[in-house]
């Protein structure tokens, strides 16, 4: 039974390279066909290389869809340092291209195709989406001839894991073809990446269909295709001629590209004010965690204290956010502030908070007794019978060695500052 990309593709009578594929025959028999020009509300683009299918959709500006309304206004300055790449800060509204693509296969690699190209951008009344489709695999150079053409004004790709996935997919695509690739100089901002960062703590997926739901606020209809099944969906239409079974293809991509150009307004907004009363407590953490990355230590702190204030924080997001805020007010020299947070901390059984203590007391205070006591408080909890032992193995050596060295220097014995940690 054939398996490879190449292998299926001539079981259907297609002969595969750039050079001479050639159009399937018409399948024999009575099975009925609908063709795609009769079931997608399309046009035919002509281009030096041939014909290709595309279907177009017109959404005004502020069309209904994520909350707030399909638009492009966010700041976007901490999308770019996130990113790394200035130029996305200083990319218009048209400048943006929201890219995603439907494939042969969901592992990549240069034998899967990109039969279905969807393609967004906003200009001054609008936001345009275009699908490109591969009626035939023999039309490929062709669609992306008239992909190119679509991303002539565009400066930054956005994508959901493209930079893993759509983008080096296209690139050898168009290597495949011998054409120099659209993609290769463009800025690229990947909100897989960004998603992961603001809504690990929250959401159990990062997947865009969760996101829509439970960040967008949007739910699919009954009409999407599952991703899993796309790929055998197209070699049955390869196979059948019946594109019917493929407007939950087309729906399924659109909602996709849709979904891209709201969660980036959304998430600019997120970043821009995260403090404006309706944001989700483990997302305050969140942003905070994505500022202390890029370094803006006093935005980090201040989301982590408005975070630490909400009653309804869940223990482990609140003993991480404490260790990280009192990490930050160590590190500006603010040792008091860290001092508070560790006594909290301590007050909840933390064994983290015990050691900074004991460290505190021994190096800042020089009051090896109390540094000792917090020692022993450390090693009493690792052995209590609830204590991970994972915790028993990072904690215990660093505790014993401890309490040995302040022993010594209670007894008057002293100590080489090479041993003192």
């Amino acid at each position: 039974m054939p398996s490879s990309l190449s292998d299926r593709l001539k079981s259907l009578g297609v002969t595969v390279g750039a050079d001479n594929l050639k159009p399937r025959p018409a399948p024999a028999g009575p099975a009925r066909r609908a063709p795609i020009e009769d079931v997608m509300d399309g046009r035919i683009q002509s281009t030096p290389l041939g014909d290709a299918f595309v279907v177009e959709q017109r959404y005004e500006l502020g069309h209904a869809y994520g909350g707030r309304g399909l638009a492009l206004t966010a700041p976007l300055d901490l999308l770019a340092e996130w990113a790394g790449d200035g130029r996305i800060a200083q990319c218009a509204a048209g400048g943006f291209t929201f890219l995603d693509t439907e494939t042969t296969g969901l592992a990549g690699g240069s034998g899967t195709l990109a039969f279905m190209v969807g393609v967004g951008r906003f200009d001054e009344t609008g936001f345009t989406l275009a699908q490109y489709f591969l009626r035939d695999p023999a039309e490929e150079p062709a669609m992306l001839s008239a992909l190119e053409s679509f991303l002539t004004p565009c400066q930054t790709l956005v994508t959901f894991n493209g930079k893993s996935f759509d983008v080096p997919l296209m690139q050898a695509r168009y290597i495949t073809n011998q054409a120099p690739s659209p993609l290769l100089d463009l800025a690229q901002l990947d909100l897989l990446h960004l998603a992961r960062k603001l809504w690990r703590l929250r959401l159990p997926s990062r997947a865009l269909g969760y996101l829509e739901e439970h960040i967008l606020g949007e739910r699919r209809t009954a009409d999407d295709a599952p991703g899993w099944m796309i790929p055998e969906m197209y070699f049955d239409y390869l196979r059948s001629g019946d594109a019917r079974p493929l407007k939950g293809v087309f729906y399924h991509n659109a909602m996709d590209v849709l979904s891209m150009a709201a969660l980036m307004e959304h998430i600019g907004y997120l970043l821009a004010d995260p403090l404006n009363g309706e944001t989700h407590v483990l997302d305050l953490v969140g942003v905070g965690q994505l500022h202390e990355d890029l370094g803006y230590a006093d935005r980090a702190a201040h989301l982590y204290e408005q975070a630490l204030a909400h009653k309804d924080l869940p223990r482990e997001t609140r003993r991480d956010t404490t260790q990280r805020l009192a990490i930050l007010h160590r590190r500006r020299g603010e040792l008091p502030n860290a001092v508070s947070l560790w006594w909290q901390a301590a007050a909840d059984r933390e064994i983290y908070a015990h050691v900074e203590l004991a460290k505190f007391y021994e190096h800042q205070k020089k009051e090896y007794g109390e540094a000792l006591k917090w020692t022993d408080a450390a090693l009493a909890l690792l052995r209590q019978p609830d204590t991970p032992r994972h915790e028993r193995v990072e904690w215990e050596p660093e505790l014993l060695h401890r309490k040995a060295r302040l022993q010594r220097k209670l007894a008057g014995r002293g100590l080489d500052d090479s041993d003192s940690r």
